[in-house]
Order: structure tokens, then sequence, then C-alpha cells
């Protein structure tokens, strides 16, 4: 290899958008950072922020179990838009959007201080540390988001140090009702500013403290906030905290406070190094080496994006990616946005569509080593399941869950849909949630009680709703949705979507798996499903039910569901559904160029063996100009609508072409682009229970070290054919192969 890859990245200015702020995050709370020596912004975000409105009782699912029966049969009889008026007459209702709390502001007055304005300028984010810089002459920030303390830290220092200090909750889109409070204090160690802000027409608030501990010079009160002059260095820890009441704002200070009462000589650098036990502990299990060149790898990001990519670009964003991931996961997964907005009026709410998007972000988790991840993913999930309960119970009258399409964190009810997305109609969403949850098990080898609970309810609900047949005495899934496509000679809700059977199947078998009272009677349902469909065109249909023509041009690729991120549908296994998906595949057009949808086109040519088709897919990405200078990304080219999908997914398709793994199996370098000749890829874990180093080199030859902790036998799949391999625990296995 050439060299250390760059686990950061830096800009020659300031920010000057929100979106292209660094980020940092633990989780919880998220930061955004311009670096701005003479007007510094960091804008606060916290997972919980979501702004509440006047519950009207909409805010439940539509009680529509009594009206099933009948939407069925009209269904089944062929009236292909009888799920159109399947629904209580409820306006179309977002789910609460996220925001963002406020922006701490560092404005040196101009008079205040001296410095040199055409001096060299930097401001960078260290992957591996979590931790934000700005550098001008003499004057230096530092940033963090700390996952041991759950505090934001900021620290400036400078040789004659002024500035004024504020909480500015003024950001775009705030509402005009937002009652506001601000406070502002001197404390022994400086000062401590808050500022309250209650929603309009609810009983919440949240309340954002920031204790500023001065070294030298003078702190006065300047209303809202609080003038430092003259000091050397600024130390300013911020909490932000949703609630109902007042809060406790001394108990609050006094927490701040205590951080501060270590015996280390600089506070700063003792709060960064607890933080590093878990930031960076996380963060270096994974890396990715493309022998990139070192003068592009010195090359700051916005210089990378604007060249021709390459595998300097790969490995930044692949770094990037794994990072903000991590980032952004703690009390919830990443939000559309991640953990960060700089705007009230956040696209599509900034929630959770999971329909693909969170699972496509969080696809990484498990092969890229970020359990964090899946704990976050998992917190969600097991939060939400009573209202998934609510959900089979209200629209189907069935027992057991059915997830939601959208959420804003807090309700997993089904309340947003409409006649063109009948989101309530989805009824694969607990299935594609909970699969991440047993990827992470496999990769572990410690099955998760909750998880297997949640099967169990899975497999419940498609005992209760799976009661129509065909005249083959097939199963009907009926009504049925393909997110977020329709049949181009039906309306939405239709009949036997493939992503519905391959749910269907998967939750059953998989729960027959860990309920062995109940294996025979749900691994018999799961038999009496159809089987997929090739359409005319030799494509795996995305309707299985016979007469609905397929919809190729669109963003989501729903019917490939069997491919990725199931195994139900592979090149080994079922060769000729394979060539069908890969006909579907190769006819699916890009619709209206979201990057959710060439990301997951990316993944699908990966589990095919297409190497081309990942190549193209990630060329389409890498060259429409979707990332920011912060390398976080946008849901539409020309960095339009700030999204995660892209550089949270990224990872993952980089190391699915690479290397691949089942319980039983182990494929490596299944799709490999020409554009990646050579690289070493470390410390991806298998769900056989190994972790694996992968070398491939330009000449052709590969070599991976398999560490495995579990003793069995599997299959090792390779360029060149595949043959059995036997592990044994602790002890290390290396594999000389043929990169192509």
């Amino acid at each position: 290899m050439s060299g250390t890859p760059v686990h950061g990245t830096w800009e020659p200015e300031p920010a000057a958008r929100w979106e292209d702020a660094f980020l940092s995050g633990n989780g919880h709370h998220g930061a955004l950072v311009f670096g701005d020596p003479d007007a510094d912004r960091v804008i606060v975000t916290h997972h919980t922020l979501v702004r509440p409105d006047r519950d009207d009782g909409r805010r439940r699912p539509p009680a529509l179990a009594a009206a099933l029966p009948a939407l069925q049969d009209r269904l089944l009889a062929g009236d292909t838009a009888a799920a159109e008026d399947f629904t209580d007459g409820r306006p179309l209702q977002w789910v609460r959007p996220f925001h963002p709390a406020f922006q701490l502001r560092l404005n040196r007055p101009p008079e205040g201080d001296t410095h040199d304005a055409r001096a060299p300028y930097r401001r960078a984010v260290d992957f591996t540390t979590g931790e934000t810089t700005a550098t001008r002459a003499g004057w230096t920030s530092r940033v963090f988001v700390s996952r041991a303390d759950d505090v934001i830290v900021q620290h400036v220092t400078a040789p004659h140090l002024t500035l004024d200090l504020s909480l500015d909750p003024r950001l775009p889109g705030t509402p005009a009702g937002l009652r506001i409070g601000h406070g502002a204090v001197l404390t022994p160690e400086g000062a401590q500013l808050t500022l309250r802000a209650r929603y309009p027409g609810s009983d919440l608030a949240y309340t954002g403290v920031t204790l500023a501990a001065v070294t030298g010079g003078t702190v006065k009160l300047v209303p809202p906030g609080v003038l430092v002059e003259g000091a050397t260095e600024v130390l300013l820890l911020t909490r932000v905290h949703r609630h109902t009441g007042e809060l406790d704002t001394v108990a609050e200070s006094r927490a701040l406070r205590d951080l501060l009462a270590a015996p280390h000589p600089d506070p700063y650098d003792d709060l960064l190094a607890r933080h590093l036990a878990r930031h960076r502990t996380a963060y270096d299990r994974v890396t990715l080496d493309l022998a990139a060149d070192p003068a592009e790898r010195a090359l700051p990001g916005s210089a990378l994006l604007a060249g021709a990519g390459g595998p300097a670009l790969l490995e930044r964003l692949f770094a990037a990616g794994r990072y903000h991931l991590l980032s952004a996961s703690g009390l919830l997964p990443p939000r559309l946005t991640g953990l960060w907005t700089g705007d009230w009026n956040t696209a599509w709410s900034g929630a959770f569509t999971t329909n693909a998007n969170l699972n496509l972000q969080t696809a990484s988790a498990a092969a890229a080593a970020l359990p964090e991840v899946t704990e976050a993913h998992a917190a969600l999930v097991h939060r939400q399941l009573p209202d998934w309960r609510d959900n089979a119970r209200e629209i189907f009258g069935a027992r057991g869950a059915v997830a939601p399409s959208h959420t804003d964190g807090e309700s997993g009810h089904t309340y947003h849909f409409s006649r063109e997305y009948p989101l309530h109609l989805w009824t694969a969403g607990a299935d594609w949630l909970l699969k991440p949850l047993l990827d992470h098990d496999e990769t572990h080898g410690t099955p998760d009680p909750r998880t297997t609970a949640a099967l169990a309810e899975v497999a419940l609900f498609y005992e209760d709703f799976l009661q129509r047949t065909d005249d083959d005495g097939h199963l009907v899934v009926v009504p049925s949705y393909s997110p977020e496509n329709r049949p181009g000679n039906a309306s939405w809700g239709t009949l036997n979507a493939a992503m519905d059977l391959s749910a269907a199947r998967h939750a059953l078998r998989t729960a027959a798996d860990h309920h062995p009272e109940h294996a025979e009677r749900w691994r018999a349902l799961a038999e009496r499903l159809p089987a997929h469909r090739v359409n005319a065109d030799g494509a795996l249909a995305e309707w299985a039910w016979p007469g609905l023509a397929d919809t190729y041009d669109h963003r989501h690729l729903s019917h490939l569901y069997g491919v990725w991120p199931l195994e139900e549908i592979n090149p080994y296994d079922t060769p000729d559904l394979a060539e069908a998906a890969r006909r579907a595949l190769a006819l699916r057009g890009a619709e209206n160029d979201s990057a959710h949808g060439h990301l997951h086109h990316a993944l699908v040519a990966a589990r095919l063996r297409d190497g081309a088709g990942v190549a193209h897919a990630l060329d389409r990405v890498l060259g429409g100009d979707y990332f920011h200078a912060s390398l976080m990304s946008a849901h539409y080219p020309h960095r339009d609508v700030y999204n995660a999908d892209a550089a949270h997914a990224l990872p993952a398709v980089l190391v699915e072409m690479l290397v691949q793994s089942t319980p039983g199996r182990l494929v490596l370098l299944p799709a490999l682009p020409a554009s990646c000749p050579q690289g070493e890829l470390r410390g991806v874990r298998t769900r056989f229970g190994a972790s694996l180093d992968l070398t491939w080199t330009a000449d052709g030859r590969a070599s991976a070290r398999l560490r495995p902790e579990r003793t069995h036998r599997i299959e090792l799949r390779t360029p060149s054919g595949a043959e059995p391999l036997d592990l044994a625990a602790g002890e290390d296995r290396v594999i000389s192969v043929k990169a192509r």
C-alpha cells in the first residue's frame, strides 16, 4: 500500500453554509461546526428534538380492520383501484419534524482582538477522535461531542481573546410562536448561559445550558450573553434537554461543573481522553486502504470531490461514512439527516423512513464492526414494538406486529399515508427492520431474546393475515404494497408484491428456527406462499400476481429485497432467479436520481457479482455532486436536500463488493470494480463469527486472513470457484486466491 489513508478531512476556509459545517456527535447530541475565527457558530442538535403539535387523536393507526375483508374481495376480483378508498378519510399527516436547538455564537469584535485576517487558515475534522479544529495565526478552536460524558465540548484559545458569547435560537424556519427565554449568570469558572424554548401550543420545551470556563481576562454580562475580554482560553460545555415543566438548571450547572473537577491539569484533554476510549475504539476497528496517491490524499475534501474521483476519494468517503454513522447512532439510529440539521424545515421531517433509507444507512453496521449502530437500531425497534402491535390490530385485525414506513423516533404508529403513498398497506417493514438485528446476532454468535421474541410476533401477524388463496391454493398477500412504486396498469395497493412475499417467507422461516414449538406450523405457512414470478422481459417481476405490469423507472428496488439484504436469491443456490434479478436490475431506471436509489442498486449488484453494475452506480454518485464539503451527502444531485443516505450507505457498498458472508458462506471479491485494482480491507466481521483482513494486488493476487471465534465448516467462494473451508476457533487461517 502507499502509506496510511487519511482518517479525516479538511478545508482551507470556514463553512459559509450549515451544510458544509464539519460534524461531530455522540448519538445523542450533535454539533455542526463552522470554524469562523471572527464569527464562529456551532449549531446544536439532539435526537429528541422533534416539534410537537396539538394531538387531535389522528396520530393513531386507522381503524380499518372491519373493512379489510371487503377490500380483499375487491382486489381478488380484479378491482385494481380498490385500495384507494381503504382509509379513514384523514389527509396526509407528516410525522413530527426534527429540528435544531440553537446556535452557540462566538463573535470576536474587530476592536477587541488583533489578528491577521490574511494568515493561513485551516479547519479539519479527525474521524479517529471526533474532534473538529479550526486555526488561524494564534487562534484555535476545537470541538467534539463526548460519548463518555454526553456533552458538547469547545475549547478556544488565543493570546488576547475577546469575544461575545451567546445562545442564539434564530435559525432558518424557526416558528414565530416559539417562546424563548434567555439567562446568563457569572460563575466562579466564568459564566453560565441558558436558553429555554417552549413550543407553540404545547407544554413541551427544551433547554440548553452552556458553562463557560474562562482563563485570564474578565467576564461581564451583556444580555442575552456575556463578553469575555483579554482571556487566553475559553472552555465551553453544552447540553440540551427536552422536557415538560421546568428544567432544574441548577442541577445541570452542577453536573457540568463536576466535569471540570477532575484532577487532570487540562480539563479539555481529560474530557477528550474519556471520549476517545469509546469513540476511537469503535472507529479504528475497520479500515480501507485503496493505495491512493499520497498527493491526492493530502487534498482538502472539496478538491477531491471536484476531481475525477478515484481511490483517494473512495478512501475518504468510506472513512467519513463510518465516522458519521457512528456519530449519529446512540439514543437512536441515524435519521434521514443523520443527527444534524441547521433548518427547522428539514425535508421529510428529518425523520426515519423505514421502507429503504434507514436500513440502507445502517447496512454496514455488522460487517464494518459498528455494534453501536445496531444497538441504536435495536433501541428504536424495541421501544416502538407496542405501537407496532396497535398497527397490526387496528389496520389488519391481527395479532403480532406491523412496522410503520415513517416515524419521528417517538411514535411507531402508522399514520403517515395517502392515496399516492398508501404506506399503511405495507406489511414487510417488521422483517426489514429486524434483519440487521439478526445479522448482528449471527456475527456475534449470541441471539438476543428480544429479537427472537419480536420475530415471533411478526410470524403471528402473518399467521392471522395470510388467509386468502389463489386458484392454485397458494396464499395471497392482499393488500400488498411495493414501496413506493405501483404497477403500470393498477393502483399502488395491490397483490403479491415481491418484497412482501420475501419478507413473509423470511420472517416465518426465521421465527420457526428460533421457536421450535411453532416451527412446523410457521414453516408450513411459508411453503404455501407463491414463488416469485419472472415476467415477459425475463426480469424478476415486482408483483407476482399475473397480469400486473412492471414499472421500471423508479428509485426504489423493493422487489429485489430477496437479493439484498436477504439471501433468498443468490447466484449460488438460485442461479435462475439470480439471472432474473440481474435482468430486473438492468431494466431499473433511476427516476429522480435519489442517492439512495443508486446505492441500493450498487448493493444489489454486489450480491449478484456484478462489478460493472457496482462501478456504474458509484460513478453516478461520485460524479453527481452529491457530497457537501462536510462529506455529508445530499438526496439529489448538485447537493440538493441535505440527507445522510449516500454518506452512510457508501461504506456498505465498498464492503459488499469485497467481502460477503452468511452463517455458512464466505464470498471474497465478488464485485471488484476495475477502478480499485489494489487495496486492503482490515477488521471486517463475518456472520460466521470471524474477523477478516483482505489484501488484493494489481497483478491479480489476493490474500485473506481469518480469525475465527467459532469452529465449523463454511463454503468459500472466490472468483476461481467454490470449496469447503474448515475453521477452528482461535486459529488464524490464511487463504490465497486469485482476485480476478
